[in-house]
């Protein structure tokens, strides 16, 4: 594969807090990183798709120069979000083969949406080239669905066909006999007559088709 490189999403206003050891197995919470307001950085945010990998660098908005940078793979671990927001998110960023934790907030909930998001398309294209479908996981055609090539039943240029009705008689079509009381508009009735005898015309070719 030739090698490429996507931006999959980019916010142009994220800010960063230093993050405390974590007090609950289960997350972290954004209140308890002090006064939001006293960030220790503010820039840009880009995901990167490379043909080798992923990553999610903090950039100067004006210079592009690396803050901190975290890689990201189909496991998900290098993101964690808070648990007591939805803009708030702890990045796992490694640099020189270290490892630490910062939290990122968006301004907007939005945006912290659609950068979950691209996480989330991402985790899933991966996944898919890991274990593609082999035709053996394939659905296999329904019993029910006939065997063998679709049959046409499309009337051909110039073919007619006839219906013969069971009995022998003609379906009564006086509006009287169908309890049509005097004064109605009988324009009415004649118009849904025509649309019966269409829908009969059909079921019946249908039911009974030419060879």
């Amino acid at each position: 594969m030739d090698d490429f490189e996507s931006v999959l999403f980019v916010a142009r206003d994220i800010s960063v807090y230093p993050v405390p050891p974590r007090t609950s197995i289960a997350g972290y919470k954004a209140e308890e990183w002090g006064d939001l307001t006293k960030f220790i950085w503010k820039g840009r945010m880009r995901i990167i798709e490379t043909s080798k990998s992923c990553s999610i660098r903090l950039e100067d908005a004006t210079t592009g120069e690396v803050f901190a940078e975290a890689p990201y793979d189909h496991t998900g671990t290098s993101v964690e979000a808070v648990l007591d927001s939805s803009r708030y998110f702890v990045l796992r960023v490694e640099a020189e083969g270290k490892r630490a934790y910062i939290g990122v907030g968006f301004p907007e909930r939005p945006e912290a949406f659609d950068f979950n998001v691209a996480l989330q398309d991402y985790t899933k294209r991966q996944k898919a080239l890991l274990n593609p479908v082999s035709p053996s996981d394939e659905p296999e055609p329904s019993p029910h669905i006939p065997a063998g090539p679709k049959r046409d039943y499309s009337l051909k240029e110039g073919q007619t066909f006839s219906i013969s009705i069971p009995g022998g008689g003609r379906i009564p079509t006086d509006p009287v006999y169908w309890g049509l009381e005097a004064g109605v508009d009988r324009r009415i009735f004649w118009g849904v007559w025509e649309v019966v005898g269409v829908v009969e015309a059909v079921c019946l070719y249908f039911l009974h088709p030419q060879a």
